[in-house]
């Protein structure tokens, strides 16, 4: 292996497109490609995974994820739609399309803030809570099934190093 290069550990086709770069680009360390490589494949594997779960649902995973939020917020909690927004890391315009759809299908419900007669309050309905309540096991049984291959050491080592990434500033 050149300079700069991982170690092989599986011999996968990252292997192979790194010998192909080291053939025809010796001058660079292609290896960020295949560590980024590896990332996108692993994430559109545990989202098509989700997918599928939350589709049992008629879910798409952002109603999913409105829901998750209202559900671990509890029971009988409700929030503003820019809170909600703030919590799930989106713009308040994002969030409108996704309420109208929940509340169409009758799993969340809007509010007129009691301490604000100009604000509103998202909440989930009874419905929305027992179905949220039922589907976050199947969520992460799912993405337990997932992370099988890693000991807990090696999925809070994963979580750690992502972690940096995703917090790295560009």
């Amino acid at each position: 292996m050149g300079q700069g290069d991982p170690t092989p550990t599986q011999g996968g086709p990252m292997d192979g497109i790194l010998a192909q770069w080291r053939r025809e680009r010796p001058d660079i360390d292609a290896s960020p490609m295949a560590v980024c490589g590896e990332l996108w494949r692993a994430s559109e594997r545990v989202r098509a995974g989700v997918i599928a779960n939350v589709a049992s649902a008629d879910l798409d995973l952002a109603g999913f994820d409105v829901l998750l939020t209202l559900r671990r917020n509890g029971r009988e909690q409700a929030l503003s739609p820019s809170a909600l927004a703030k919590d799930m890391m989106l713009s308040t315009s994002a969030m409108t399309n996704r309420l109208d759809r929940l509340e169409k299908r009758g799993l969340i419900a809007r509010r007129t803030d009691p301490d604000d007669r100009r604000g509103l309050q998202i909440m989930l309905t009874d419905e929305g809570f027992a179905l949220i309540d039922g589907l976050v096991e199947s969520h992460v049984a799912t993405e337990a099934r997932m992370l099988a291959a890693l000991s807990q050491a090696e999925r809070a080592m994963l979580r750690e190093l992502l972690g940096k990434i995703g917090g790295a500033a560009d």
